[in-house]
């Protein structure tokens, strides 16, 4: 695939763009946008945000010289360009495959990738830890962390922003990637201009010459300048939040003007302390599909290039859409009924909750800690909070689920999607830790449907039965079974499905079928096992293990699962 491009089928690292004229940049950057596409339309990926920083990847590239500078790319969604561009130009085709290219930055993929992240806004208190080792080794070099405006939602990146204020470190840099603006009037060729100035060596020497005249005259006229600063800052200037947490604040910057990010990026490395560069991007950029609907083509599976049309496979429907479903009914029926999601809105089959029901549903951004916490409040009052998490999220808020929900015997129910493995997202997405790290927490139901139905009936379970409780799924297709109506589960209650004489298997969720079908097998060749469904992970069913007990010598367990 590679030889069909000119400047990127010879191209050798990242010293090569040192070379090239601003015309070649932008035929390179259109080159390395088609890559993404013609790849991400076979193997799915996470398109939109990876178009959109084209140009801020060949900038930074320019400017700095990793992995002597350091770069930290948040979560991974971003870094496909990264990827391209640094040394895995040549295997990028085989992104999301099993052996090939991961679709999250690896640090024993390449030693361009600085540091692994499969969940978001980690990247400036990594960076930080990097800026301040570096320093405490006397090492040379930029940090430089590059997070989305939607990972800055997260308290951890107001952390690690608090903390590196307070440290002041040089040469640490913070690019925000906003890929939510419109590229406005804002970043024309006036604020272009003022960013040019504001981020010279020449305003920044005379702004600390100035500090420090004023300081002999006390603390009145630093106040009264400062005031003076903000006032004027705050007219073109959304940073000041930035400035008062400690970072010198540049921004906004157009982040697909490769001139105008160079020529900043080039300033910013002269400016001492921590400095925040706003840059606006486009999620898309180059693709129409993915500029005209960025929500959607945030993380695709294959599509079709010419329409933008997913690729689909005939399949029954997914668990998600069985869970979002079902949710509407219910709150169809009881008004007390509310759902929160941490930013999954789309991912986590809510879009026809939150049309129907605007005032019971509530995104409250990457903030899976204070989701947690917010349904325990609303739980307090007499409603029925529903959060919707990816196991993988959950595991950040372990804290609020154990102190705030279940410690206080709470009525919040958590509807946990992409429970154990989920394929080409990879080890940063599985859901294998959940069951074990769930199970010890007091006073907390853990449930595994098996199929659709049973995912209908836990909901409609949890939902009377005034206590904390968790619904775990698994991503991807269910197996087709008709759904109709509600009943109530009784809890901790397992089902005995097939017996035998041999052994028994106890299957939990999504893996109870193919124990069935495993036991078939096991009967053609003279193996009679039982198969039990095992839908309560707590409590057990103490009553049917007994039993099970006095009549099986070999007990056989099956979970997606770590123990």
């Amino acid at each position: 695939m590679i030889e069909r491009y000119r400047l990127l089928r010879s191209y050798s690292g990242p010293e090569d763009l040192k070379n090239l004229s601003q015309e070649e940049l932008e035929e390179l950057a259109q080159e390395v946008r088609d890559y993404i596409i013609q790849t991400t339309s076979r193997n799915g990926g996470h398109v939109g945000p990876s178009l959109g920083v084209v140009e801020l990847t060949i900038a930074l590239l320019r400017v700095f010289s990793p992995p002597r500078d350091t770069i930290v790319w948040d979560i991974g969604h971003q870094a496909y360009s990264w990827k391209i561009l640094t040394d895995r130009k040549d295997s990028f085709h085989t992104l999301r495959q099993y052996g090939g290219v991961a679709g999250f930055l690896r640090r024993d993929e390449s030693v361009f990738d600085a540091f692994g992240a499969g969940h978001s806004s980690t990247s400036i208190s990594a960076a930080l830890g990097f800026r301040i080792a570096k320093d405490m080794k006397g090492e040379e070099g930029f940090v430089i962390a590059v997070i989305g405006d939607g990972a800055m939602t997260a308290g951890m990146a107001f952390e690690a922003l608090n903390n590196a204020g307070h440290l002041r470190p040089h040469r640490f840099i913070v690019i925000l990637n906003d890929n939510e603006m419109s590229i406005s009037p804002n970043v024309g060729a006036l604020s272009t201009y003022l960013n040019r100035i504001i981020s010279g060596h020449f305003v920044q020497e005379s702004r600390q010459r100035i500090k420090k005249f004023l300081r002999h005259f006390g603390e009145t006229p630093l106040r009264f300048m400062k005031l003076t600063e903000e006032f004027f800052k705050g007219l073109i200037s959304p940073g000041i939040i930035f400035e008062e947490l400690g970072f010198n604040y540049i921004g906004v910057v157009d982040g697909h003007d490769l001139s105008s990010l160079e020529k900043t990026l080039q300033n910013v490395r002269g400016i001492k302390g921590p400095v925040l560069l706003h840059v606006v991007t486009r999620k898309g950029k180059g693709y129409r599909p993915a500029e005209e609907d960025p929500v959607k083509w945030h993380g695709v599976a294959p599509y079709k290039i010419e329409s933008g049309e997913i690729i689909k496979k005939p399949s029954p429907p997914t668990w998600t859409s069985v869970f979002g479903k079902a949710i509407v009914e219910l709150a169809e029926a009881d008004e007390r009924v509310v759902v929160i999601t941490p930013a999954m809105r789309e991912g986590s089959g809510l879009v026809e909750f939150s049309k129907r029901f605007p005032d019971r549903f509530f995104d409250v951004g990457i903030a899976e800690q204070h989701a947690a916490t917010f349904a325990a409040g609303l739980a307090c009052e007499g409603m029925k909070p529903v959060v919707a998490y990816y196991s993988t999220f959950l595991q950040r808020a372990y804290d609020q689920v154990i102190h705030d929900v279940a410690l206080q015997n709470l009525p919040v129910t958590f509807a946990i999607d992409r429970g154990g493995l989920v394929g080409d997202d990879g080890p940063t997405h599985h859901g294998s830790f959940d069951l074990s790290y769930l199970r010890c927490v007091p006073n907390l139901v853990i449930s595994a449907p098996k199929d659709e139905q049973e995912l209908r009936d836990l909901l409609y379970t949890a939902l009377r039965s005034n206590r904390p409780f968790a619904i775990r799924y698994p991503r991807g297709p269910a197996y087709g079974v008709p759904t109709e109506g509600f009943k109530e589960i009784s809890v901790g209650s397992w089902e005995e499905l097939l017996e035998g004489e041999d052994a028994v298997i106890l299957a939990v969720g999504y893996p109870v079928y193919q124990a069935l079908r495993a036991a078939e097998k096991l009967y053609r060749e003279g193996i009679r096992v039982g198969v039990v469904n095992a839908r309560f992970v707590k409590p057990l069913d103490e009553e049917l293990l007994q039993s099970l007990a006095r009549r099986y010598d070999l007990f056989v367990t099956v979970e997606e699962n770590t123990v």
